[in-house]
């Protein structure tokens, strides 16, 4: 989450003025993440999260992250759905941005998990993706392992700006994945950004699964790699206890099934997982406006996991 979009109160007054949510009592922009621009928006009526799109965000995907949202809430998936207005519409117009009011779920995002914590998660990705079996929808993966090589080339040289010898590092690790890209592997919805910024827990118990604005179709273990590449790791991208990676798969597993074919391919598809990151923070590292209201992170916590990724290969998923 983050803040490119500055929205005055008249504005949003009469932005609520469309939906049976009361007067507004108060807005704070959030500044954590970098994708879209977000308020916490308290009124008479409770709490609540405003989204206004930014580029990354193709506004005409938001029907398929919305109707994905109605189908998980409706099995009974701690998301938050979008909130339909006076006249049954979910996505409007607010500072010249599409616009979603959304509902607000409690609970805390973690930076340390325990392994009982990130067991909790892997549970919850396990059961958001049985939830998803039979989602119809389909929307490819704009971030997917055949779009790292034109943005390698987009971020270009300027990446040594970053640390000498990134991008030559990259394109070698790049190299590797797609020649060992595990293409047959089942394919089906994926959040593909589960970081623990976005499950929301209270003690060991997931309240919440947020932020589904990079959900595609894609190789269903992938969102796991993804999940791991996250969460087995601290914020400057060294491993934790090796108990919180382990504890996260055995929690998926356990609510979903691994195969022996998914369990070996996992290796490679989190290498996949860190060129994806690295690529898109070393984006928006090189392209942040100045006064952009937004958390840059750090690339180089990516090439730290895939640095630990290569050195350890299968061990670190036994």
């Amino acid at each position: 989450m983050a803040v490119y979009t500055h929205v005055s109160a008249e504005a949003l007054g009469a932005f609520l003025a469309r939906y049976d949510c009361g007067q507004l009592i108060s807005a704070k922009g959030i500044a954590e993440g970098v994708e879209n621009s977000n308020y916490l928006v308290d009124t008479s009526a409770g709490r609540y999260i405003l989204t206004l799109y930014e580029k990354r965000v193709d506004t005409s995907d938001l029907p398929f992250f919305f109707a994905m949202l109605d189908h998980l809430a409706a099995r009974g998936s701690p998301v938050p759905p979008a909130i339909k207005d006076r006249t049954g519409q979910a996505i409007q117009q607010l500072e010249g941005r599409s616009a979603c009011l959304i509902k607000f779920l409690s609970g805390v995002s973690l930076s340390t998990p325990t392994p009982a914590q990130a067991r909790a998660a892997g549970v919850a990705m396990g059961e958001m993706h049985t939830g998803l079996v039979d989602f119809a929808m389909v929307r490819p993966n704009t971030l997917g392992v055949d779009d790292w090589r034109p943005l390698l080339d987009q971020c270009g040289r300027a990446m040594d700006q970053i640390e000498p010898g990134l991008f030559d590092r990259v394109a070698a690790a790049l190299d590797t994945v797609e020649a060992r890209w595990p293409r047959t592997l089942p394919v089906a919805t994926i959040h593909a950004d589960l970081f623990p910024d976005n499950v929301l827990m209270l003690g060991d118990r997931v309240t919440g699964l947020i932020d589904f604005y990079f959900a595609c179709t894609d190789i269903r273990v992938y969102d796991l790699a993804v999940m791991h590449s996250a969460w087995a790791f601290d914020s400057a991208g060294l491993p934790l206890d090796p108990a919180v990676g382990r504890a996260l798969i055995a929690g998926y597993d356990a609510a979903h099934g691994l195969s022996p074919e998914e369990r070996a391919a996992l290796p490679i598809l989190a290498q996949g997982a860190c060129i994806r990151f690295l690529l898109t923070r070393a984006w928006d590292w090189l392209n942040t406006p100045a006064d952009a209201l937004v958390t840059r992170k750090d690339p180089l916590a990516y090439l730290r996991r895939l640095d630990t990724y290569l050195e350890q290969g299968d061990a670190i998923f036994a």
